[in-house]
């Protein structure tokens, strides 16, 4: 049976693609990377997609990288801590959520911490790389609750760690790649629906919070076994 934070985790990071200071500038930016324009994405669409390849692939493995350190890290201290880490990953899991919903304001989370890449390298490819490696380590307004979250639960679930950070990944990367094969359309159906975009961040700061709460009191187990009696019910 798979653990219900994984899924959660690829729709965290489906929220973090989602966010409305981050979406808009996704199919300019994929185009810049390429060397190519919104307007000659149509006639470039094979380059702009390897781009988003190698851009995907840069923050992917800098997550999964960090996955493995909290997991070699959480897992090597005792019971005891682990379930104070727990509680305290739960905390901030609630405490994210309710930064997203907009009932709660972290100045902090306000700001921009980023790795920025000044020069563009021989390989396009390469920049693009380094690009998506320096998005997973930028701090930002918009993906910083999300991504907080998630290292939250991944504190909270110390054995977990790899593969929430890979789902979360997974979540964010997709979009990334369906955007870049299809820039010029991707940017009308964005420019329609952004409105509506931070209501996306106010349903899924309501699911963080209640994460959160079942984190903190060592109940995630809960949401699990109740997806397991439902698969049973449907049968």
């Amino acid at each position: 049976m798979i653990d219900v934070t994984i899924p959660f985790a690829v729709v965290a990071g489906l929220v973090s693609f989602l966010s409305p200071c981050v979406l808009p500038i996704i199919p300019g930016f994929l185009a810049y990377l390429s060397g190519s324009s919104l307007e000659d994405s149509g006639k470039n669409r094979m380059k702009i997609f390897l781009n988003s390849i190698f851009f995907v692939l840069g923050f992917s493995i800098v997550f999964a990288a960090l996955g493995v350190l909290l997991n070699t890290v959480l897992e090597a201290v005792a019971y005891d801590v682990q379930i104070w880490l727990a509680r305290l990953g739960g905390a901030l899991i609630i405490l994210f959520g309710l930064y997203l919903t907009g009932l709660l304001k972290l100045t902090f989370l306000e700001r921009e911490y980023k790795v920025t890449i000044k020069r563009k390298f021989g390989s396009r490819y390469l920049t693009s790389f380094l690009f998506g490696s320096a998005f997973a380590a930028g701090w930002t307004p918009c993906v910083g609750a999300v991504l907080g979250g998630i290292l939250g639960l991944a504190a909270s679930k110390p054995g977990f760690a790899l593969v929430l950070l890979f789902s979360y990944a997974v979540g964010l990367g997709i979009p990334f790649l369906i955007v870049g094969l299809f820039t010029s359309q991707a940017s009308l159906v964005i420019a329609r629906f952004v409105g509506a975009l931070k209501w996306v961040n106010v349903v899924f700061g309501v699911l963080l919070i209640a994460i959160g709460i079942l984190a903190f009191t060592q109940n995630l187990g809960l949401v699990a076994n109740l997806g397991f009696i439902n698969g049973l019910l449907l049968k």
